[in-house]
């Protein structure tokens, strides 16, 4: 039996969530998985469908570490031949007995924001003391790697395995439709698929497509998501003039974000570090990639560990509006872009959950 302890799981929306709901369904292939998660409220009729066993812990916010922990020190006590706890966060393991922790396999999942403390302060030392416990330490990028160490982590105990992908499905005739009625006849298509903070740089791509729009006046930029940023982004788009250019979209399908990533030219997320919040990684660069969908990311953050600058797309300085305007027009020349794309397709089947769960697997 594999166990997954998590504060992030689906049906909540995010990327931890996705990638904790994937690994569950990854283990599921080599044996029983229980997975402790947070209470949903919509979890019922996802936990029903998965060809694994989902418990929820609900209650106070403050006690439900507590209350979570006690469960899988039951479990784990009742059940012979526990293969691994697997944690997607630092806290999520803190109180789980070292005991339990050096009878059984531990990897606890580490990705950026989360660890990012000042060295010395209390949440830095109770970081260091909670990992101390796992057997491997699983950074989703050689940047949240190199992160961790700064902040005292032991190199040895920090393996890197990217998060993975499934294969695209096939889009239906439908969709597909839908899809290419939202982007019309615009060139060149863009689009960003993300939450709307600030740390994604969207803010620096408004002000750069201003100057876009002066060589390639019929360009469409589709972004799909919502967050706090939402109603700052839209008014500096009316302030730009570039409303008929932009298309905010707060929900869709699955299905059809994939097929608006099907039909787009360049994606685009050209991160920062905004206090401590930093891009780990960033799945939706391979979800784009999938696609033949060019990408550019920014130099701050794991992208480069899916970016090949100038060989899949570009990293930039999500912060420079020029050095984000000059990826967008070298991309447009003698349609570059295509090229790349094929590329990133190509580069991208190397991140197949397939593959990257077995990379899991050989640490057990």
């Amino acid at each position: 039996m594999f166990v997954i302890v998590t504060r992030n799981f689906p049906p909540s929306v995010g990327g931890m969530q996705s990638l904790m709901g994937d690994l569950a369904l990854n283990f599921s292939k080599y044996g029983p998985v229980k997975v402790f998660a947070d209470a949903d409220e919509e979890s019922d009729s996802f936990d029903k469908k998965q060809p694994y066993s989902v418990e929820r812990v609900g209650g106070i916010k403050l006690l439900q570490k507590y209350r979570k922990n006690n469960q899988v020190e039951l479990v784990c006590s009742r059940h012979k031949g526990i293969r691994a706890i697997i944690s997607d966060h630092w806290k999520s393991i803190e109180k789980i007995s070292h005991n339990i922790c050096a009878q059984i396999p531990t990897l606890c999942l580490i990705h950026g924001k989360e660890i990012n403390h000042t060295k010395g302060s209390l949440s830095n030392t109770r970081m260091l003391s909670s990992l101390k416990k796992a057997t491997y330490i699983i950074a989703n990028s050689e940047f949240t790697k190199k992160l961790a160490i700064s902040k005292g982590v032991k190199a040895d105990k920090i393996k890197v395995i990217n998060p993975g992908i499934f294969p695209s499905k096939k889009i239906s005739k439908k969709i597909i439709t839908k899809a290419a009625n939202i982007v019309g006849k615009s060139s060149p298509k863009l689009i960003s698929v993300t939450r709307l903070v600030k740390r994604k740089g969207l803010h620096s791509v408004i002000l750069a497509l201003k100057n876009l729009q002066a060589i390639y006046p019929n360009f469409l930029y589709v972004i799909l998501g919502s967050g706090e940023q939402a109603e700052q982004l839209k008014s500096l788009t009316n302030n730009m003039g570039l409303e008929n250019n932009i298309l905010f979209l707060e929900k869709t399908s699955i299905e059809l974000k994939n097929a608006l990533l099907n039909q787009s030219d360049i994606f685009l997320m050209p991160s920062i570090q905004d206090g401590a919040s930093v891009e780990g990684f960033g799945i939706s660069f391979l979800e784009a990639s999938m696609f033949k969908t060019a990408c550019i990311g920014g130099k701050i953050g794991g992208a480069s560990d899916i970016i090949k600058h100038g060989v899949t797309g570009f990293l930039c300085d999500g912060e420079d509006q020029g050095d984000i305007y000059d990826a967008l027009v070298k991309m447009m020349k003698k349609d570059l872009y295509k090229k790349m794309g094929v590329a990133a397709q190509a580069y991208s089947k190397k991140f197949i959950w397939n593959t990257q769960i077995k990379k899991y697997l050989k640490l057990i």
